[in-house]
């Protein structure tokens, strides 16, 4: 069982940047693509980027070319580098498997101020 930790968030004028960090336990999590997704209040968990050792990453086309997406695998964590921060992308964050087959985390909250 994979357990989901995501961290990192906060409250942030546009423009800015946060960097998202989740942490994971076992060892399925190295071995699987990964992935960030968000969930906007009254809107559908939405995909943001994921990573892959097979290929290059992968982003949503809002956020091209201002996130990238990272992982470490000695800690067993992915990151999301997020800058230049829009309203838009307000949202809790979360990470999972790709497709996200894991139980969710409690996620991060990212709130972008205009």
């Amino acid at each position: 069982q994979v357990q989901l930790v995501e961290s990192g968030g906060g409250l942030v004028q546009a423009g800015g940047s946060l960097r998202l960090s989740c942490a994971a336990s076992g060892s399925i999590f190295t071995n699987n693509d990964l992935a960030w997704y968000r969930q906007a209040p009254g809107k559908q968990r939405e995909f943001v980027a994921s990573i892959s050792s097979r290929r290059s990453p992968v982003y949503a086309a809002s956020v091209k070319g201002r996130f990238t997406i990272s992982r470490d695998y000695a800690k067993n964590t992915v990151s999301l580098q997020m800058n230049s921060l829009k309203p838009e992308d307000t949202a809790v964050y979360y990470c999972n498997a790709v497709p996200p087959g894991w139980s969710w985390g409690q996620g991060t909250q990212v709130t972008v101020s205009s």
